[in-house]
This record gives structure tokens, sequence and C-alpha cells, in this order.
């Protein structure tokens, strides 16, 4: 498989894995509204908005390898 080809192939598997989480991440965060206090909820935020680039490191390097 050429590189052009899992560019393709992993921008789409990109998209489509950061849309899941999304949607994940806000639904915990809503549910949390009731549960934790305001501060809480900040640190939820910002650690959900770091930690979804983790995940994709092999992703990338799958989509950068050589030939």
């Amino acid at each position: 498989m050429n590189m052009r080809t899992r560019k393709v192939i992993g921008c789409f598997g990109f998209l489509a894995y950061l849309a899941v989480y999304a949607v994940l991440a806000a639904s915990v965060g809503s549910a949390l509204t009731t549960l934790v206090p305001v501060w809480a909820q900040l640190a939820y935020y910002a650690v959900a908005g770091v930690i979804w680039i983790f995940p994709l490191k092999p992703l990338f390097a799958w989509m950068n390898r050589g030939a």
C-alpha cells in the first residue's frame, strides 16, 4: 500500500475516531454537571481535551511509514 492510500485511510480513521471521542467526552461531561463541582468539571474537560491525541500516535506512525 502506498503512502498516499495510507494517508487517505488514516484521515478517515482520524475523523471517525475524533467524532466518536467528542460525542463520548461531551456525554460524560454533561453527566458530570449534576454530580461534581465546577472545578472538577473544569479538570475533566482539561484532561479530556488533551488525552484524545495519545491513542492516535500509532495511526500517525502508520500513515507516515515508508513504502
